[in-house]
C-alpha cells in the first residue's frame, strides 16, 4: 500500500458531501486503522454522552510498532487538511495506548490488552456507535484482482 494509494482514499473520504466535519475525520482516520490492520474498531459519537469530544475512534493494534505506524499515518493525513492534533499522548515512547486528541475527535490506539484494561468502550456503552462500512477494513488497489481461495486443502 502506498502513500498515494492511502492520501487518494482518504481524501475521498475526507471530501464525501454526505459527511460533516468532523465525522469526515473521524471516517478518515476509521479507515486508516482499518487499512493498518487494526481491529476490532469503533466509531463513537458522544455529543449526547460526553463533553470531552464530540467523537471518539477507537481500534487495537496487535504490537506496538504497528500502534505507532497506524497513529503516525493518522497524524501525518490529518496535517494534509490543515487539521492538526492538540495533544498527542503515548507516541514517543512504548506504551499500550496512544491517543491523538482533535478537539472535536479523540482518535484512540490501543494494544490488545490495555483496550481490555481501560475499556472505553464500557465506559462510553450509551454513546451512539457509527457504523464504519466493512469496506473499510484492510484493502488495496489489487483486492480486484485477487482470487478467492478454493476449497481445497493441502494438510
Amino acid at each position: 500500500m502506498t502513500r498515494d494509494y492511502i492520501s487518494t482514499e482518504v481524501e475521498k473520504i475526507v471530501k464525501d458531501n454526505t459527511l460533516s466535519s468532523p465525522l469526515n475525520f473521524v471516517m478518515a482516520s476509521a479507515w486508516l486503522m482499518g487499512n493498518f490492520k487494526g481491529i476490532n474498531l469503533k466509531a463513537l459519537d458522544l455529543k449526547k454522552t460526553a463533553t470531552i469530544a464530540d467523537y471518539f475512534v477507537i481500534g487495537s493494534a496487535t504490537n506496538p510498532t504497528q500502534m505507532t505506524a497506524m497513529a503516525e499515518e493518522i497524524a501525518h493525513q490529518m496535517r494534509q487538511f490543515g487539521v492538526e492534533a492538540i495533544s498527542r499522548e503515548g507516541l514517543k515512547h512504548s506504551t499500550d495506548w496512544i491517543l491523538l486528541d482533535y478537539g472535536d475527535f479523540i482518535v484512540h490506539v490501543f494494544s490488545e490488552a490495555a483496550r481490555t484494561v481501560y475499556d472505553l468502550d464500557h465506559l462510553y456503552k450509551n454513546a451512539e456507535s457509527i457504523e464504519i462500512p466493512q469496506s473499510y477494513y484492510f484493502s488495496s488497489p489489487d483486492d480486484s484482482t485477487i482470487q478467492p481461495a478454493s476449497d481445497k486443502s493441502y494438510f
